[in-house]
């Protein structure tokens, strides 16, 4: 990653940090709280949103950087960072399942099922966390 610019990826890796912090918040909470509180709805949902966009970002980055080939969608960034060897194949598809995710929250094209939510919530940080690793093992 000869030309990669350290800084701005770093700077996306302390609002990630930031938003998954922030989301921990909401960790324990239930499909019927989630469900019936716009409040904790709209929290949730939208940080979720801006935790995976700095992972897009990040994404579309390298992809620019590296020259790699152009996505042909929002979720495809990771598939291409795994055909160019950046993620293991089963971490670009997962992201890509993320990416898609992100894509229903920021766009409501369906309606939002809570217990997706409550579940990418509650474990979807640790493929976010191994993302993330890789990324700063692209920094150097």
């Amino acid at each position: 990653m000869v030309s990669l610019d350290r800084a701005l990826v770093l700077r996306k890796l302390a609002e990630f940090d930031s938003y998954l912090g922030q989301l921990a918040e909401f960790s324990e909470v239930s499909e019927e709280d989630y469900g019936s509180d716009w409040k904790t709805q709209r929290i949730i949902d939208r940080t979720l949103q801006l935790v995976i966009e700095c992972c897009t970002d990040i994404a579309n980055h390298v992809i620019s950087t590296e020259r790699l080939p152009v996505p042909t969608s929002y979720a495809n960034v990771f598939a291409v960072l795994g055909e160019a060897g950046l993620l293991p194949s089963e971490l670009a598809e997962t992201m890509g399942r993320i990416a898609r995710f992100r894509n229903i929250l920021g766009h409501q094209y369906t309606a939002v099922d809570s217990r997706i939510v409550v579940s990418v919530l509650r474990t979807g940080s640790g493929d976010l966390h191994a993302y993330r690793e890789a990324v700063l093992s692209w920094c150097g």
